[in-house]
């Protein structure tokens, strides 16, 4: 069976006093700084590259150009995905986040000296700050396996995880503020500061696991330690994981697939949005990058709901893990599916707005799937599967900025139809795959072995999920 366990939760300290919902509010916040260090780059390069009325464009840049550099960004992200989550799974994740962001921030904050001294150093420095970022999402899987209990799970993962989200929603209208304010290079400046200070909050506040807490509550750590159970938490050797198993599972497969397909519409648009409000709906850079923030706006806040949902249907037996992961996913990119084909073929600005603000945050409920899958599946290789599942998910990163490039030549709404088609098309596979082969249940790789005291034979723990 596939059921979380039973509430244990008695005894426990108010939800305000809970250890591991602080974890979850920093980490929380930490996406956040995450995505406005990716963000800025795509509100600034138009404000670089395009004239107003009151600034001439500072940089030659044309679309093929402008493509290479916000893609450059995830050459570097893909190469420390599976490192990352090997990281996490010998060493925690609470240590790889906070200084994988601190080197990203500083290095965002040296971007403005380095785009007026050559094109060329600022794809070196994009590329470098992917690879520190890299570990970020891998490693909080890793943070997950130690610190949320199985029924808290989709909640605690997926309230973490939309601060991603709302880090768009900020990060659009805020950078294109201080461009009209303050100019381009304050959209560097800004998140690379806040980012540094959450990183010394983050390092200062949270241990690895709440074993190693000195503020938490024993029942609270009572609650987690038994609710978790045994995570094969000895310091095996990266050659003695079951790869073989790993990498010939469907449901990693389909865990991985529904992550490519939904990064695909979301790099897409999270990287050429405002260039598209800016050469079809003919927005001017603060009215483009506000309505460029709304779909991820609707996506942080269904993100809060879906995650709790999901929980209430597992605990109250409503459906199955694997019922649920599969609703919730496949319904999420049917829905997009269609919502980016009338994208597509819209040909009114509200129409498109309405249209592409759904196809984007409807994919909150595909968050509550597949990303909090590898917890189900095998919650002591969490860290190692989304490293996995994050390294094929880059790829988006890195084709679809250069494919749009490549499509839009003249920045007509022929040519961004196009793009949004693909886009559609994707979704609809990802929906297909894992429907067919997704899993909730904990895999038989993946359960654990103990030995018990009175020397008989091993025996294999299955914790209900």
């Amino acid at each position: 069976m596939d059921r979380p366990p039973e509430n244990l939760s008695d005894g426990q300290p108010p939800f305000w006093k809970q250890r591991r919902n602080l974890v979850a509010f920093l980490a929380f916040l930490g996406f956040f700084n995450v995505y406005t260090l990716r963000v800025n780059l795509s509100v600034g390069i138009v404000a670089m590259t395009s004239s107003s009325d009151t600034r001439t464009s500072e940089f030659d840049w044309g679309p093929e150009l402008r493509g290479a550099i916000l893609s450059s960004f995830f050459y570097g992200y893909i190469s420390t995905q599976l490192i990352g989550g090997l990281l996490g799974a010998k060493i925690g994740g609470v240590k790889l986040i906070g200084y994988g962001v601190f080197s990203t921030a500083i290095l965002t904050i040296l971007t403005p000296v380095a785009a007026r001294y050559s094109v060329y150093l600022v794809i070196v420095l994009r590329v470098i700050e992917g690879v520190f970022e890299g570990v970020v999402y891998p490693g909080i899987h890793a943070v997950w396996s130690r610190w949320a209990p199985p029924a808290e799970r989709t909640r605690l993962g997926s309230f973490a995880f939309s601060g991603s989200f709302v880090g768009t929603v900020i990060g659009y209208p805020m950078c294109g503020w201080l461009v009209e304010k303050y100019d381009w290079p304050s959209t560097f400046y800004v998140p690379g500061f806040v980012a540094i200070v959450w990183c010394v909050v983050w390092l200062t506040c949270i241990t690895e696991s709440p074993v190693e807490d000195k503020h938490i509550t024993k029942e609270e750590l009572k609650f987690i330690v038994d609710s978790i159970g045994p995570t094969d938490d000895t310091k095996i050797s990266f050659t003695d994981y079951p790869w073989k198993d790993i990498l010939t599972s469907m449901p990693v497969w389909a865990i991985t697939c529904s992550h490519f397909c939904e990064n695909w519409g979301f790099y897409t648009l999270l990287t050429q949005l405002p260039s598209y409000m800016n050469d079809v709906l003919k927005f001017n850079i603060g009215k483009g990058s506000l309505l460029s923030a709304l779909p991820y706006l609707v996506m942080s806040i269904i993100l809060q709901f879906s995650g709790f949902f999901v929980d209430w249907l597992r605990k109250n037996e409503i459906l199955t893990t694997t019922q649920v992961r599969k609703v919730f996913n496949c319904g999420a990119f049917v829905s997009q599916t269609i919502f980016m084909y009338l994208a597509s073929n819209s040909k009114s600005e509200i129409g498109s707005i309405f249209y592409l603000t759904l196809a984007v945050g409807l994919g909150a409920f595909a968050w509550s799937g597949f990303s909090i899958n590898p917890l189900d599946i095998a919650p002591q290789y969490a860290s190692i599967l989304l490293g996995i599942s994050n390294t094929f998910a880059t790829i988006p990163g890195i084709v679809s900025p250069m494919l749009a490039g490549v499509i839009v030549q003249n920045k007509s709404a022929e040519e961004w139809q196009w793009v949004f088609l693909i886009s559609s098309g994707i979704y609809l596979f990802g929906a297909v795959f894992y429907g067919i082969f997704a899993s909730g249940e904990r895999q038989p790789w993946a359960k654990i072995k103990i030995e018990e005291k009175n020397g008989h034979d091993n025996k294999t723990f299955d914790m209900k999920m």
